[in-house]
């Protein structure tokens, strides 16, 4: 039970460790597909270090929520790291870190920043509140029914049971469920870490940011915070993308060896998804905001034939 819990914390010192550095990869893997040189893949973390050692600036019309919302996003991506499966299953964890709690705790820090956004009265604040939140209202529902879709085969929604099933069964991989929910969960992690075409992560044009808007207000170690709790969504996003559809290299057992490789494997699969990323944003531009919303419908769409194909296919 104690190694258990051990890997539990391990699992969060390295979404902790490696969400920057998988930001860097991306960021640096686009600037090259571009003929750019480009940052080094360590840059995010002096940015880090450089907001954590800078003045807090606060607008006088803030109250305590604008300063309480930076360490609930922190806390709740934190959390989720705990729940999610990144280099083994099952885990202690799992028994209360279902589908739902997952998806409700990333709404959780969606719903927050989006009222500090709306917090200090800017119009630029207010403007991204309102688009986060129309895009959540479409993305979190497809999460869910993306992941049931997965669940349905394994008669559970426990992330570390579905893993486990998979891992039993691997040709289920190949079948049209899997492969219709990877596709609809790809487009709402796109959506919801502010990646192309969706939002453009790269830009500060106010009329058309939307995560980015929200931030525009923070300072100091408050914005570091919300930097790096989106780095760490980011990277818990890759890791459903890889752990729940293409298992291997997951640890079953908690021995040493099986975790250097559940590491070793995760890192592989954090670096092809965001390499996949990279070569998309080079090649798509941003939708229109209006375009966004149906964009959204297809990957819902998506994830209820999904569901229908494992009824089906069951």
């Amino acid at each position: 039970m104690m190694t258990a819990l051990l890997v539990e914390a391990l699992q969060a010192l390295l979404t902790l460790a490696l969400a920057p550095g998988l930001i860097g990869l991306v960021r640096f893997l686009k600037a090259r597909l571009q003929g750019r040189r480009g940052a080094p893949l360590w840059q995010p973390y002096r940015d880090l270090r450089r907001m954590l050692r800078q003045e807090v600036v606060l607008s006088t019309d803030a109250s305590w929520l604008f300063r309480a919302a930076p360490f609930v996003v922190f806390g709740s991506v934190l959390v989720v790291s705990l729940l999610v499966p990144l280099i083994a299953a099952p885990l202690p964890f799992d028994e209360v870190g279902d589908l739902v709690v997952v998806v409700y705790l990333l709404l959780l820090g969606t719903f927050v920043l989006s009222l500090a956004g709306l917090d200090p009265g800017s119009a630029f604040g207010g403007m991204g509140s309102s688009r986060e939140m129309t895009i959540a209202a479409l993305a979190e529902p497809t999460i869910a029914l993306a992941i049931f879709g997965l669940g349905v085969r394994a008669g559970s929604t426990n992330l570390g049971r579905i893993v486990a099933r998979t891992l039993a069964s691997p040709a289920e991989t190949l079948g049209p469920g899997h492969l219709l929910a990877f596709a609809a969960l790809f487009i709402v992690m796109l959506a919801e870490t502010g990646r192309l075409p969706v939002d453009n992560p790269a830009t500060h044009l106010e009329l058309t940011m939307i995560h980015e808007a929200m931030l525009l207000e923070y300072s100091g170690r408050y914005l570091a915070l919300l930097e790096w709790a989106s780095a760490m969504k980011f990277l818990i996003f890759q890791a459903l993308l890889a752990n729940l559809f293409v298992p291997w290299g997951v640890a079953v057992s908690l021995s040493p060896r099986a975790l250097l490789v559940a590491l070793g494997a995760l890192v592989l699969k954090l670096a092809a998804l965001g390499a996949g990323v990279a070569l998309l944003e080079t090649r798509l531009a941003k939708l229109r905001l209006f375009r966004v919303p149906e964009l959204l419908s297809v990957s819902f769409l998506l994830a209820l034939l999904a569901i229908t194909a494992s009824f089906v296919m069951r």
